[in-house]
């Protein structure tokens, strides 16, 4: 199974962290899309360094993160600087879609 969860605010990171590695654990893969307030979440290492867990893939949408003021400089390779496309693909390809 794939897990889509779509990040609009910054208020959930414990959540985000704990659903993400549990799907893991339980073998599925899991995608994060970042948007509005949500891009802040990019600044906090805990939240960034889950693109590097296999089975993860995380973008977000560059031009929320600018309109918020959230510093994207510095990110890994592994997170993709995005649109609202890559949200789209998200929803496409995920078998189910958790908002936080």
């Amino acid at each position: 199974m794939k897990l889509g969860i779509l990040v609009n605010t910054e208020n959930h990171l414990d959540d985000i962290i704990g659903i993400t590695r549990a799907a893991l654990k339980k073998g599925h893969e899991v995608i994060i899309f970042a948007m509005d307030a949500g891009t802040r979440l990019l600044e906090r290492q805990e939240f960034s360094d889950l693109s590097r867990e296999e089975g993860v893939s995380m973008s977000f949408c560059d031009h929320s993160a600018k309109h918020v003021g959230a510093n994207t400089e510095g990110l890994g390779s592994e997170i993709v600087c995005g649109s609202q496309y890559n949200n789209a693909v998200m929803i496409h390809d995920a078998d189910k879609l958790i908002v936080l």
